[in-house]
This record gives structure tokens, C-alpha cells and sequence, in this order.
């Protein structure tokens, strides 16, 4: 039977002890995909509606959803981030949001990459849904992470 870090000997959730870990630059890209109509994506790709600029608000929900996740997610280490990013690729009928994450820390920042992805479409979507009800967030995933104990992971389906 394996071991589950986040349980302690008797099956009690626990945070998981990190202070024996060395300090490394750590960095994580998670993804996030807002699927819509095309109508919808084209007005926010031309920053026509009328709640405002959609995509420079969720760039700023997604970099403070990354930096509040420690109190977010409840056995989460609250972290000291060094760096966050968001950004969007477009097709006709979705928007992938892209966050990344990089600290110096003892623990990874998949969680933080994952929380800015998330909450930056759960923005658009809040943002669009007066004129698109029908919108679905979807396909939340770390993409790659790198640097701790483990090393470097790419998501199966981005590796050639």
C-alpha cells in the first residue's frame, strides 16, 4: 500500500512536511480552455463588450487567484511567488488560457499555475455571460512542470 503525503498515520488529513527540502527554482504552465460561440470570441478578441476589456481583467483575477492559493486550496503551502503570467490564444470558438507560475521554494506551483488558469476563465466567463449562457470552461491541466526532487514533467498529450 503506498503512502499518501497528505495523510498522517492514522488517515488524517495533514499538510505535508516540506521544511527538510531544499530551495529550487520551480516553475509550472498549466492551461485552461473558455469554449463559446464564435460571436462571443470575437467580441472579446476585439474588446467590444460592454463590461469592458475582458481579457485585461482576467489577466489580473488569474495573477491573484495564483497569488492567494495557499489560502484557497486547504493543504496547499502558502507560497512566495517570484513570477506570474497569463495569457490567451484564440481559435474561433474558445480562448486557451495559459498561466504560469515560478517561485524558489521547497514545494512545486502546479497548484498556483492551475488556480490562475482557472479563475481567469471562470472571469471571461462572468464577464460574457449576459450575452453567452451557454459557454463551458473545460480542459484545466498542467502542461509542464519543472525543477524540484522530481524534475521536469510535460503533459503526455504535448510530448512529440
Amino acid at each position: 500500500m503506498s503512502k499518501f503525503t497528505h495523510l498522517d498515520e492514522k488517515g488524517q488529513a495533514q499538510m505535508v512536511d516540506v521544511s527538510a527540502k531544499k530551495i529550487t527554482v520551480r516553475e509550472a504552465f498549466a492551461c485552461s480552455t473558455y469554449f463559446a460561440a464564435k460571436k462571443t470570441i470575437a467580441r472579446i478578441k476585439s474588446n467590444t463588450l460592454e463590461k469592458g476589456d475582458v481579457l485585461s481583467v482576467a489577466r489580473i483575477a488569474g495573477i491573484s487567484a495564483a497569488k492567494e492559493t495557499g489560502r484557497l486550496i486547504p493543504l496547499c503551502h502558502p507560497l512566495s511567488l517570484d513570477h506570474v503570467s497569463i495569457d490567451f490564444d484564440f481559435a474561433e470558438d474558445y480562448i486557451t488560457v495559459h498561466c504560469s507560475a515560478k517561485t524558489s521554494s521547497k514545494t512545486g506551483v502546479e497548484m498556483e499555475a492551475l488556480c490562475g488558469a482557472s479563475v481567469a476563465a471562470l472571469t471571461i466567463f462572468d464577464m460574457t455571460k449576459a450575452i453567452d449562457k451557454s459557454a463551458i470552461i473545460g480542459n484545466i491541466f498542467v502542461r509542464k512542470k519543472t525543477g524540484g526532487k522530481s524534475g521536469t514533467f510535460i503533459h503526455p498529450s504535448l510530448d512529440p
